[in-house]
């Protein structure tokens, strides 16, 4: 339940500005320049929050299928490849902050890692309805 949890807020957190918040800011009226200033506020705290659910995940991997499972399975590849989107994000904003392109880029990688990991099961389902033990 954590696993979905985490997913959930991370990786709607990451769509939900891009296709929610920004296009209804500019649908009511908001100066372009004042969109631009709160996405270039909002993506890194996003992006920041996204790197510590992942990194959770990351350990609820590892506890359910071993370390090993970071390189074996889907899910712990998506989860890499989300680490490795977060550290090239601020990496860029920190030493190339006019590249705006790779951060795009790098936020791209993490929203549709974090898409195609919504669709990988959760680790440690086997199938069936657990039952409550007294």
């Amino acid at each position: 339940m954590l696993w979905q949890l985490t997913q959930v807020l991370w990786v709607g957190g990451l769509w939900l500005l891009q296709i929610g918040l920004l296009p209804m800011l500019g649908q009511i009226g908001l100066a372009p320049l004042l969109i631009d200033e709160i996405s270039r506020t909002l993506s890194p705290l996003l992006v920041g929050f996204a790197a510590a659910c992942v990194l959770f995940q990351v350990l609820v991997l590892v506890q359910a299928k071993g370390l090993g499972s970071l390189w074996r399975d889907f899910r712990g590849q998506l989860l890499l490849m989300a680490v490795y989107a977060c550290a090239m994000y601020f990496v860029v904003w920190f030493d190339w902050p006019s590249a705006r392109h790779w951060l795009l880029f790098s936020y791209l990688v993490l929203g549709l890692s974090g898409l195609l990991l919504v669709l990988q099961p959760v680790p440690g389902w086997s199938g069936r309805v657990r039952e409550a033990h007294p």
